[in-house]
């Protein structure tokens, strides 16, 4: 170590000034987005090699460089430029990619043929158009906020294989067709409210007759759901049952309906915990027997992972905790892990819960798999999911590209 301070203690000059390692060349450092305009239209070398980028466009803002500049911001900001990359992995991913398995090489060059297994017999433009399979769980309180739009613009371009939500997820994307819910304040006391018929989502307000009409609307559903059961024998889960509300609501602003339309599973273990369940229990006083099947969708929705078999990819986004992101990585547990992972939430583990938990204890579950890559961004889904659909799903020439018809 070369130092001015020859008259300093030794002790104390290795204690303070001790000599660090050398960095590699082409570590990453630290560079935030520039404001400033740049003094010419070209980032340096060292900007271009970092990924932090300058250039504006037009003399403004350029928008795609200050998101992907996150990545060497530091702190949550780097989490969430993780979390766009993997799921850019998960869509870059093709069959095409893996090696064909119908052959291995023994010792002294003798090739060892098996039997050619399904994917083996595919041609390299079948495998080049078979992708991860992508599950999404997501909270109640994300289609009770704005987030209900972007989730609608996946599942309308079918950019989801499987949804799994709650019964809030569920109700509130319907309620939303048939009235406003509306800008509020946490500060808001629940006792005002109440007396208002006001109902309070964090600072969002959802007004009583909102779930009146949701009642106007479900209930004559329910009796004709049961009439089918008894007379023609349909058997409702609750995956069958969302996709029959998500077809009456007709209304290309609902999640559902485009999951309906474009046959996207959708799973919800807890259905009864929210209006829905009111909404049932009520009806077993009108009109009483309507039965709707857990136990069959459990498999569905383990076989949804199940029967994906290696080398095929599967791939889990969570947005928030509980029992939807618990649904979906226990189903990927049925193949032995998901092979890509992105959790976003602000949930933290110090309490052992699993909507707290990191994808490393997944791993240690093995709901994801030994050889992935997966990041946690705490971050309130609010204000990061919007930002990575921009960067991944929706970004102009990225790597997701619709499936040929």
């Amino acid at each position: 170590m070369t130092s001015s301070h020859h008259d300093l203690p030794s002790s104390l000059e290795t204690a303070v000034l001790c000599e660090s390692v050398k960095m590699p060349d082409d570590a990453p450092f630290i560079r935030g987005y520039d404001f400033a305009p740049p003094a010419s239209s070209s980032s340096s070398s060292s900007d271009a090699k970092n990924g932090a980028k300058t250039g504006k466009s037009g003399g403004g803002i350029c928008y795609e460089t200050l998101l992907d500049s996150l990545l060497t911001t530091g702190f949550q900001a780097t989490s969430l430029g993780m979390c766009i990359e993997e799921v850019n992995r998960m869509l870059r991913w093709r069959l095409s990619d893996e090696k064909r398995t119908t052959t291995e090489t023994k010792e002294g060059g003798e090739e060892n043929t098996f039997e050619p297994s399904r994917d083996d017999l595919l041609t390299d433009e079948e495998r080049s158009e078979i992708r991860t399979k992508i599950f999404c769980g997501f909270t109640s309180n994300l289609t009770s906020s704005g987030v209900r739009e972007t989730l609608c613009y996946l599942a309308k371009n079918k950019m989801i294989d499987v949804f799994c939500t709650t019964a809030g997820g569920i109700e509130e994307d319907f309620i939303k067709c048939l009235a406003k819910t509306y800008i509020g304040d946490f500060a808001l006391k629940g006792a005002d409210l109440r007396e208002k018929g006001l109902n309070r989502i964090g600072n969002l307000l959802v007004p009583n007759d909102n779930y009146c009409k949701f009642e106007d609307w479900l209930m004559p559903l329910l009796d004709k759901m049961l009439s089918e059961q008894n007379e023609k024998g349909t058997h409702w889960t609750p995956s069958s049952f969302i996709k029959r509300l998500g077809l009456e609501i007709n209304d290309e602003t609902s999640v559902f309906y485009w999951c309906a339309k474009n046959d996207i599973p959708v799973y919800c273990p807890a259905l009864t915990d929210g209006s829905i369940g009111d909404m049932l229990y009520f009806h077993s006083f009108k009109n009483p027997g309507l039965i709707i099947d857990l136990v069959k969708d459990i498999k569905n929705c383990n076989d949804e992972a199940f029967l994906v078999k290696q080398p095929r990819k599967t791939g889990l986004i969570i947005l928030g905790g509980g029992v939807a992101k618990h649904h979906m990585a226990n189903a990927n547990l049925m193949r032995n892990g998901a092979d890509f992972a992105v959790y976003m939430s602000t949930a933290t583990e110090h309490d052992g819960s699993d909507s707290g938990a990191r994808p490393d204890e997944a791993v240690s579950w093995g709901k994801i798999t030994l050889d992935a890559r997966p990041v946690k961004c705490y971050v309130d889904c609010t204000i990061g999911f919007p930002l990575l659909v921009s960067r991944t799903f929706a970004k102009p020439g990225g790597d997701w590209v619709p499936k040929k018809a």
